[in-house]
């Protein structure tokens, strides 16, 4: 009787193939079912079941592919037969050959569903904010409490198509690599090198051709007195807007309407000190402006890299923004969550989240014990009295700062400009300055009433006059068209 050969599964390499494998697959199997099941998405899971786990399953087959051929070639130089034989006659092989066509069809319906539920993943919210938690944590964070929240992150950074989508995973890959090795920036840069063009993006659901008329606006703001005197401006934004088909437009739109066309070169990589300024009407009657401090030649001009202005150029920041702190404590005692009777709770709110601390937790813990000794100082009675308003007021400010403010990763107000309006960055003023002079004489202006005009103004529940719809400034600065609001306020105490 003919010796049977020794079977394939003896070499080490298929045996730890196909253990993997099965292991590896079993746990995909698991986890997926988990994953569908899960009440709500979580990340790390979703990292293991459609990232890690089928790159081990694909490595444990290839490993298994390459012991096979091993085994092959060994068993040919042995005088052996290289391949098994299938005789589907032998009722044995018939059921070993059913039960592996059975178990490829269900590993191929399965990495049908993987593939699908890894597109899936993929795009999500969860991978994009918290897969990479430690490097996405602030975007993430402040984009959970934006407009822009039910938004998703790769509608704005990837969009619709094939192509941009392949861009999106390679540029992906390289991120993933140095989120591994731990080489990303603290913070992170921008802006955002290659990022879709705004048309491809911003404007498919904000129709630039549709922006008319005037837009009210109520502000509120809280002085950094004993009283937190509550001061309030109502204006009208002229958002203007219009294109081709309405006519001419007017307004902050002016800028995107569809007839006209506005081209800028930038000292900077941010973009906040502008040089020179084209501007191309409906008629095609080119304007160029230069700034009056700026030393470019018509060949540097030619050289320079210029850029189209887009929505992008004033919404700097649609949906990832950090509040400022001034901003944030006047949010928060506007909405009732700071007690506007704690005295000084505006100025000692924006001087504790203003203090320098290494990590969140020392913030939070150097937050608590700053309010709390303030109080405690001015008076124990006082103290005492509005012990509970004082913890709720501690509690506002620890949240306020965990979706502003991220030691970790070197961001704050300060780190990323917020071009829309001209309050504590420049915005507005990169252009609207007066210091930006065409040959001909004509100068981009830097009047109030370009862009708003002002209704009313309050303080202290008492009407301010109001003169030509122009804003009175509580302190007299002289002609306001002299001066940039940015060069006092900073986001931070009062000047």
């Amino acid at each position: 009787m003919r010796e049977r050969p020794p079977g394939f599964f003896r070499n080490p390499l298929v045996i730890a193939g196909a253990f993997f494998a099965l292991v590896s697959l079993a746990n995909i199997v698991f986890l997926l079912l988990s994953d569908i099941l899960a009440a709500r998405e979580r990340p790390y899971v979703g990292i293991f079941t459609y990232i890690i786990l089928p790159s081990i399953l694909v490595l444990s087959l290839l490993v298994l592919g390459v012991g096979l051929f091993i085994e092959a070639r060994r068993r040919r130089a042995a005088g052996l037969r290289a391949l098994p034989v299938i005789d589907l006659n032998l009722a044995s092989q018939r059921r070993i050959f059913v039960g592996v066509v059975v178990a490829a069809g269900v590993f191929v319906a399965l990495s049908l569903v993987g593939s699908y539920q890894f597109y899936q993943f993929a795009e999500s919210e969860t991978f994009c904010g918290q897969a990479c938690h430690p490097v996405m944590k602030p975007e993430f964070t402040a984009h959970q409490v934006s407009a822009h929240a039910r938004v998703g992150c790769t509608e704005c950074h990837v969009g619709g198509g094939a192509t941009w989508f392949v861009r999106s995973k390679f540029s992906g890959a390289a991120q993933a690599v140095a989120f591994a090795l731990d080489r990303y920036p603290r913070p992170i840069p921008t802006p955002v090198k290659n990022l879709r063009p705004a048309q491809e993006t911003c404007e498919q659901c904000h129709w630039p051709e549709k922006f008319w008329g005037d837009e009210f606006r109520r502000i509120t703001h809280f002085a950094a007195d004993e009283r937190n005197t509550r001061r309030e401006i109502q204006l009208l934004m002229k958002v203007g807007g219009g294109g081709v088909v309405a006519g001419e437009g007017s307004g902050i739109h002016w800028h995107m309407n569809l007839s006209h066309e506005v081209w800028y070169v930038a000292k900077d990589a941010q973009r906040q000190e502008v040089l020179w300024v084209q501007a191309r009407d409906q008629q095609g009657r080119v304007t160029e402006y230069l700034a009056r401090d700026a030393k470019l030649g018509p060949e540097e001009i030619a050289k320079a890299e210029k850029r189209r202005m887009d929505c992008m150029d004033c919404h700097s920041r649609p949906s990832h923004i950090y509040q400022a702190p001034d901003r944030a404590v006047d949010e928060s005692l506007l909405a009732g969550r700071l007690d506007p009777s704690l005295p000084f709770i505006k100025r000692e709110a924006v001087k504790a989240l203003t203090a320098s601390y290494p990590s969140t937790a020392q913030a939070k813990e150097g937050i608590a014990k700053a309010v709390d000794a303030f109080y405690r100082a001015q008076s124990s009675d006082l103290a005492r009295q509005k012990s509970e308003a004082i913890k709720r007021a501690i509690a506002e400010l620890q949240r306020v700062y965990q979706t502003t403010i991220f030691p970790e990763m070197k961001v704050n107000w300060r780190t990323y400009p917020d071009n829309i309006g001209h309050y504590r960055f420049p915005g507005c003023f990169r252009c609207h300055d007066g210091q930006h002079v065409s040959q001909e004489g004509k100068i981009i202006r830097k009047e109030c009433a370009i862009c708003h005009v002002v209704v009313a103004e309050s303080e202290g529940g008492k009407p301010v006059p109001v003169k030509k719809g122009e804003f009175t400034h509580p302190v007299e600065l002289g002609d306001l068209t002299q001066v940039t609001c940015s060069d006092c306020h900073t986001g931070g105490a009062s000047p």
